[in-house]
């Protein structure tokens, strides 16, 4: 059992539980804290009758990817992928982008989880998400996709603190969201787009700054970065550095976001992003 506090005890014990009883599980597997958090617990209590599944989009950085394959090899659970492109139906990135995109992902995780011959199909979705707007959680509830961590009270403190105790290495992983989250809504999708947004965010990370958003407006680069990290930028050698960076991979001008990183703010609206790999 692992030792935290006797509440957390108590809900990690009721997970192990209802894992064990399922017998079988598919897990969307992002390699975020929550989804590998969750894939440790089903290795324990399943063996080999777990497998992961992520999934290949150009809108799902390289990296991401890179991480979720040697996750699940550390882990020792076979791993399989979906590769779905960007589907048609969120092309223009739409408003209810997240929802139509859960729907057509976890639509083709199931069938690959029937092939493959198993009953459930699991994602990483926690307690805390509930006090969020997150559309995606009408899909997964449409397609009855279970939701251990959720269903279990388990929320992203306690998550955190079960995956440092387990030695995981995502225990204190960035929060990170697809790319079509820093592209305004009713914008035609473009793979060179998103390829510049990518690297524009490799840049930033390889230089200290982890939690990142880099929002594309045309040709317009808006860096949002957490608030302790914005006076790292008024260095006049840094400002330059990145400036010219991001210019020489395809943007125009580059800003920095006075207020720092948030969510939502490319619609001025209260929703959160959908996390891709918490």
């Amino acid at each position: 059992m692992i030792q935290t506090n006797k509440n957390t005890d108590n809900k990690y014990e009721e997970l192990t539980k209802y894992l064990k009883e399922l017998g079988n599980a598919v897990i969307a597997f992002s390699g975020g804290v929550d989804s590998t958090f969750l894939l440790k617990v089903l290795k324990d209590c399943l063996g080999d009758r777990v497998l992961a599944i992520t999934v290949i989009s150009p809108y799902i950085p390289k990296w991401e990817l890179e991480e979720a394959v040697n996750y699940a090899k550390e882990l020792g659970v076979r791993h399989e992928f979906v590769e779905v492109g960007i589907p048609k139906d969120i092309l223009t990135n739409p408003i209810d982008r997240c929802y139509l995109c859960k729907s057509f992902i976890f639509n083709k995780i199931i069938q690959k989880a029937s092939m493959e011959g198993f009953d459930y199909v699991l994602d990483g979705t926690n307690f805390d998400d509930l006090d969020d707007y997150r559309p995606g959680l009408k899909a997964l509830k449409e397609l009855e996709i279970k939701s251990p961590l959720l269903e279990c009270g388990l929320g992203k403190k306690e998550i955190r603190e079960l995956s440092n105790r387990m030695q995981l290495s995502t225990w204190n992983k960035p929060p990170y969201a697809c790319l079509l989250t820093r592209i305004p809504h009713d914008t035609v999708i473009e793979e060179k787009v998103l390829e510049k947004i990518e690297k524009a965010e490799r840049i930033l990370m390889k230089r200290g700054i982890p939690e990142i958003r880099v929002r594309a407006h045309g040709n317009l680069a808006r860096i949002e970065v957490a608030p302790e990290k914005r006076l790292k930028f008024f260095d006049m050698d840094f400002m330059d550095e990145i400036s010219r960076e991001l210019k020489k991979i395809g943007f125009q001008y580059v800003t920095l976001d006075l207020e720092g990183y948030r969510t939502g703010s490319l619609t001025g609206k209260t929703y959160l992003e959908e996390d891709s790999n918490e």
